[in-house]
């Protein structure tokens, strides 16, 4: 009877039982970090990963709070080896994927990886499906850090239960991951991620535009409104440890510059991911003020966790509102006409009430204190109305504090 009992403990320790858990709190605010794909797609080697970690540091992200460096896809051999595993292509990472997380990790900062649910990735390269906790122990003893998990590939799957498998084998494997939820917002993810994953993805790929889908017959690329404007009442859903994820960032990939401080103000309002997709080895002086900035980060990154809402339009101009901890509010104004527009804002007009949460302002009868975000500035009260020219596509973006 001893001799069994000691069996029984041996086997739970070394294969856990493990049902319905992922691990808790690894993202009580969104995510940032860098991601391949959006330059580099598979043209993707260590020397770049070592590059980009290294610019972390030198250029300011990581003090931005940037920590996850995630390559995408193409970075494996198109065929397991004999036992099974996945392979990193040797040609391009030649030294392995312990080693680079091994770097990563010595700058203070986190290794991402890419698989997919189906049999095969976007690109054709081998995916998990019936190999998840085989995957999940070779990703845990690489030291992987996250894990974007795609969708493609996986005809006759559900997606509840592919997420499922690969959460509960995450788990077992034993190394806090975050799991990026990938299927495109298909299946309503922010119904059912939050029990799975840290993120969910709510629309197909972006692309570097302001207002555009590019369309490819079998999919669609979608700009940065049009990812904006495709869901609606979903940011309920969203908050610590779970949250709406609006895609890769664009910033710096070829839009104007108001363009590119428009798509990360919005990024930062709506609590998404703030994922860099650009080559930070040759970002302008404008792009990484634009990431970098830390007033716009914070609201981001607000511990109170809860996604904007946009109160109105004036004409073509977007009123966003996102209320903040200990009271505080931060309002973006958006222009999306092909014009400058003129704005006069009178505050005490306005009673602003959250459609889904139980915060309020009177701002007939609460005075704030104004810090414009782009300009570092303070800028007077809500006493007095506000007035601005904002050019096209661009943004004033308030925190408002008592």
């Amino acid at each position: 009877m001893k001799r069994n009992l000691a069996f029984i403990i041996v086997l739970i320790l070394v294969f856990p039982v493990v049902t319905g858990q992922k691990f808790n709190n690894l993202t009580p605010t969104p995510p940032m970090g860098w991601n391949s794909w959006n330059t580099f797609q598979s043209k993707i080697n260590e020397q770049l990963v070592r590059d980009i970690a290294d610019i972390f540091e030198r250029d300011g992200y990581k003090n931005a709070g940037y920590n996850y460096i995630i390559i995408d896809d193409c970075w494996s051999l198109h065929e397991r080896d004999k036992d099974g595993n996945l392979v990193a292509d040797p040609a391009k990472f030649p030294e392995g994927m312990k080693a680079l997380a091994d770097y990563v990790h010595s700058k203070g900062l986190k290794l991402g990886i890419y698989s997919d649910a189906g049999t095969q990735t976007c690109a054709g390269y081998p995916g998990s499906k019936g190999y998840e906790m085989q995957d999940a122990r070779l990703f845990a003893s690489w030291g992987i850090d996250y894990l974007k998990y795609d969708w493609c590939n996986s005809q006759g799957l559900n997606t509840i239960d592919s997420y499922t498998k690969i959460r509960d084998a995450l788990y077992a494997a034993g190394r806090p991951i975050v799991l990026c939820i990938c299927e495109w917002g298909n299946t309503q993810p922010w119904l059912w991620g939050k029990e799975i994953g840290q993120l969910w993805r709510i629309s197909g790929d972006i692309t570097p535009c302001f207002d555009c889908i590019v369309d490819h017959g079998s999919y669609k690329d979608w700009g940065i409104m049009k990812i904006v404007d495709l869901r609606n009442d979903i940011r309920k859903y969203a908050g610590p440890n779970g949250w709406n994820d609006y895609d890769m960032m664009e910033v710096g990939n070829g839009m104007t510059v108001t363009e590119d401080r428009t798509h990360f103000s919005i990024w930062c309002m709506l609590s998404t991911s703030l994922i860099m997709g650009n080559d930070l080895r040759s970002a302008s002086p404008a792009t990484n003020e634009i990431l970098t900035n830390k007033n716009a980060v914070a609201i981001n990154q607000d511990p109170l966790g809860v996604q904007a809402f946009k109160y109105k339009d004036i004409d073509s101009t977007e009123v966003w509102v996102k209320p903040l901890k200990n009271d505080e509010w931060a309002i973006c104004f958006l222009n999306r006409k092909n014009k400058s527009v003129t704005l006069n804002f009178n505050w005490s007009d306005n009673f602003i009430k959250d459609p889904d949460f139980s915060y309020s302002v009177d701002f007939k009868n609460e005075k704030f204190k104004i810090l414009n975000i782009w300009t570092g500035k303070k800028t007077g009260t809500t006493r007095k109305p506000l007035k601005a020219v904002i050019p096209v596509h661009d943004v004033v973006m308030l925190r408002l504090s008592k």
